[in-house]
């Protein structure tokens, strides 16, 4: 049907015209256009009107180049990423008064591409204001900023002396590798825990973090106690006084110990925990730590969440590590029961015949075992365990346990996956950490590495943690690596990435526009 003719009126066979909206000539240059209160077209109205006027465009920020913050007058710091939300809100804040004075509102506000060397940050404004009998006129306005580096009091500070600190958190975990650490890493650096940090520095057994003020150290200690089990104390030394003013100068240390017991650890329960926790055990596998421990009987899939301060009570260490497990291959495997799910990770008991993989040829010495991996493991697969048959073992509570109940001789933990190449289509950051002398020996450095690549793997076969940390695009990744890897090695979807920040280029656009409209009837064009 053409345009304004007659629509038929349903039913009825009727015919109703068609609603056109009426036109106007322009009072000053003649063109038809909708009418409007001034009866004058948006050309007109934006040649006899600038709703810009007065409205500044250059102005000046503040920058530390030191830890990425931008200066919110009088005294305020506050840290901003390139083209964030947070820095144009910092931005906006430097033209609100003027705005405000000239009563011109600001509709929105978008970033123009700067070079990220020129010092300059460029913002393109849609500001709206009313003018001529009722007329709304919206413009674009362009305002460019001009970036001065000045370092904060804390930086400043910080590169005069670096041992001029106020805080210090210690964080310590007193075992034998560094996987806990590994992941709080990336538990930092996603949620920008550890940025007001004038340095990190590497001791024995953790991390020592210094800041410029004690309520930075506190924000990072109560962090903690949310993401891991931890016991903390706190101590103040005096360091200067002025009996006049009555000022009074204090260093602060902040001692976080992590529990001992990590991901994977076996624990052999005394008979008064297992009776505590509900006959769970004695037996047990540290399934997952956040602020309580997730223990996990293999043979009877019970599992019971144990809080920090439950766990001093029993103070229970762990039996046999992740560094002492054996890789077994399973001969048969008959599942007992249907497969559950418990806080969002799947479990199946069954049979397994296993055998040790260093007995090939050697003996014939097969186990036989109850497990809860009947889910993962197919005759053929490889998987880690705890050997108990011929471990040494140095427990009391596993001494205890052996005498009075049945202990099974192999324990399972996990799947075992083929070996994979070590380039990687993701990639994590690293928190700049000094490292001392000790530290960079000959066999610190191997054994971090090794860490490190078990530390990768196990975000490869783990959704869960996974999800709580970011993972970003590698650039240096090859496609064609992908072919050496098997179909049952478990890989990170690309789905899980995120892209690493690069600035890059635009077309620059900062042509002005004006719309006319009715405030009661809206914006017309």
């Amino acid at each position: 049907m053409m345009p304004g003719s007659a629509a038929p009126a349903g039913d009825a066979g009727m015919f109703v015209p068609a609603a056109t909206a009426g036109t106007v000539l322009c009072c000053m240059c003649g063109v038809a256009m909708q009418p409007n209160p001034a009866n004058m077209c948006a050309r007109c109205l934006r040649g006899r009107v600038n709703i810009t006027e007065g409205v500044p465009r250059h102005a000046a920020v503040v920058y530390c180049p030191d830890c990425s913050s931008y200066l919110q007058p009088p005294r305020s710091w506050l840290r901003a990423t390139p083209e964030s939300p947070e820095l144009m809100q910092i931005l906006l804040r430097r033209i609100t008064k003027p705005l405000a004075r000239l009563r011109v509102s600001l509709s929105g506000a978008e970033f123009v591409f700067s070079e990220p060397h020129s010092k300059r940050l460029r913002l393109k404004l849609r500001l709206r204001r009313e003018v001529l009998h009722g007329v709304v006129l919206e413009q674009t306005h362009p305002v460019e900023f001009v970036v001065h580096d000045r370092l904060c009091d804390s930086c400043s500070r910080a590169q005069a002396n670096p041992d001029q600190w106020i805080a210090v958190v210690q964080l310590r975990q007193h075992v034998p590798h560094r996987r806990t650490f590994l992941y709080l890493e990336q538990l930092l650096l996603k949620h920008g825990q550890a940025s007001l940090a004038i340095r990190v520095a590497a001791a024995p057994g953790g991390l020592d973090f210094f800041f410029g003020s004690r309520s930075h150290a506190a924000r990072l200690v109560d962090f903690l106690t949310t993401v891991a089990p931890v016991q903390t104390q706190t101590a103040k030394q005096l360091v200067s006084h002025d009996i006049k003013s009555s000022v009074y100068n204090y260093k602060y240390t902040f001692s976080v110990e992590i529990c001992p017991i990590c991901r994977e650890d076996l624990i052999a329960l005394s008979p008064q925990a297992s009776r505590d926790m509900g006959g769970l055990g004695p037996l047990v596998l540290c399934v997952k730590v956040t602020n309580a421990i997730a223990l996990l009987d293999p043979l009877t899939l019970r599992v019971h969440h144990l809080e920090e301060k439950k766990y001093r009570v029993y103070n229970f260490k762990a039996a046999l590590t992740s560094k002492q497990l054996v890789e077994y291959i399973v001969l048969d495997i008959e599942q007992e029961s249907p497969e559950i799910s418990i806080d969002g990770s799947r479990y199946q008991l069954a049979y397994a015949q296993v055998a040790r993989v260093s007995d090939f040829g050697k003996n014939d010495t097969i186990f036989t075992v109850r497990t809860h991996l009947g889910h993962l493991l197919n005759p053929g697969d490889h998987a880690l365990g705890y050997d108990l048959y011929g471990a040494n073992l140095n427990d009391d509570d596993m001494d205890t346990a052996m005498t009075r109940y049945s202990l099974p001789e192999v324990v399972l933990v996990k799947k075992s996956y083929e070996k994979r190449p070590h380039t990687r289509r993701w990639k994590l950051k690293r928190l700049p950490v000094e490292e001392d002398a000790a530290n960079k020996a000959k066999g610190e450095e191997e054994k971090r590495l090794d860490e490190y690549e078990a530390f990768l793997k196990d975000l490869e076969q783990d959704p869960d943690m996974r999800f709580k940390i970011n993972l970003y695009k590698n650039e240096d990744y090859r496609s064609e690596m992908a072919s050496t890897v098997g179909d049952d090695v478990p890989t990170v979807p690309i789905e899980e990435l995120i892209e690493d920040l690069t600035l890059g280029g635009g077309d620059e656009d900062e042509e002005d526009e004006a719309a006319v409209g009715n405030t009661q009837a809206g914006m017309v064009e």
